[in-house]
């Protein structure tokens, strides 16, 4: 009686394994296992060579130095040793380097709610059905974007320039005594000009692309209830986008930290701006003007790990009110 019972059982199982595949189908499904990977494979690449790779020789320099012996001549009187966290230590007690993240801040402060401001009053006016011409303002509002940071600033720096302005001109000829741009009390307001005529336009797309996705009928909705075009605005609108404030804030912070373009062609224009006026500058001294890129290394880390430490600390701070909704 039990060969009897066990032999339906062991019969079923049997039939429910697979059927052993033929050598074809099993080369065939080893090619289609290896095709995702080979795709990804020349994104890896340039990945690792071009990201990864520089990021773990810039980590590796910055734990290094170098020592001379002697007078610093022949073959071996220059080697390179561990320092230990001495770079860093020199990079943070450095007066220069304080003093770019005090110009750097007070420039944040100056272009980060002023582009987000615009960048958002922009896409509500485009979002509006009153608005004429949506597709010429679009192109209008972010064609600055598409230019290039080193020719936007030519471009601004010739037009902050006295003798060659037209603008300087004009004043002269009413009358008016106005500043330079370039002076040293100024040129902070001058850069950020430059970053907020390229920002703006990006962060409206973002913004306007948002707004495009929300489903018409709840503007619908609040205009039968009597709601009017600010009140939508403010109650509807902006709530709704959050998530899209949120990231280009995020994104136009990172540029902040990061801006170098704009000072560094400036640089020659006018007296007021050190080789240190940013902290990537310092950055670009050390290495290739003082040939130190073993501070200019640590430098870099740690303007690396404090662009990590804001966006995640900004991230923290509004994820809740930002993305509540979608969870």
């Amino acid at each position: 009686m039990t060969a009897t019972v066990e032999r339906p059982a062991r019969q079923r199982r049997a039939s429910q394994r697979p059927a052993a595949l033929s050598p074809a189908k099993r080369k065939a499904a080893r090619k289609r296992a290896v095709v995702p990977y080979m795709m990804l494979l020349p994104g890896i690449v340039l990945f690792v060579v071009f990201m990864a790779a520089p990021i773990v020789y810039t980590l590796y320099l910055s734990f290094q130095k170098t020592v001379v012996k002697g007078l610093g001549l022949g073959s071996g009187a220059r080697s390179q040793v561990f320092a230990g966290f001495d770079n860093y230590i020199a990079s943070l007690t450095d007066p220069a380097f304080a003093a770019s993240v005090g110009r750097v801040l007070l420039y944040g402060l100056i272009l980060v709610p002023t582009m987000l401001v615009l960048a958002l009053l922009f896409a509500l006016l485009l979002d509006s059905r009153r608005t004429r011409a949506r597709g010429f303002s679009r192109v209008s509002i972010f064609l600055p974007y598409a230019v290039p940071a080193v020719i936007s600033s030519l471009l601004w720096g010739f037009l902050y320039l006295p003798g060659v302005s037209p603008f300087y001109w004009i004043f002269d000829q009413l009358g008016w005594d106005v500043p330079s741009m370039l002076s040293p009390g100024l040129v902070i307001f001058a850069i950020a000009n430059i970053a907020l005529w390229g920002g703006v336009g990006f962060n409206m797309i973002v913004m306007y692309t948002s707004l495009k996705a929300v489903p018409s009928e709840i503007y619908e909705a609040a205009t039968i209830d009597g709601a009017s075009e600010v009140q939508i605005a403010l109650r509807i609108k902006i709530p709704i986008i959050a998530p899209a404030l949120v990231m280009t804030a995020l994104f136009s912070m990172i540029a902040t930290l990061q801006v170098f373009a704009e000072p560094m062609t400036l640089r020659p224009l006018t007296n007021s701006l050190s080789t240190t006026w940013s902290p990537l500058m310092l950055v670009y001294r050390d290495a290739f003007i003082r040939d130190d890129v073993y501070t200019a290394s640590a430098t870099s880390i740690i303007i690396a790990l404090a662009t990590f430490a804001i966006s995640f600390f900004f991230l923290r701070v509004v994820q809740r009110r930002a993305f509540g909704q979608e969870d």
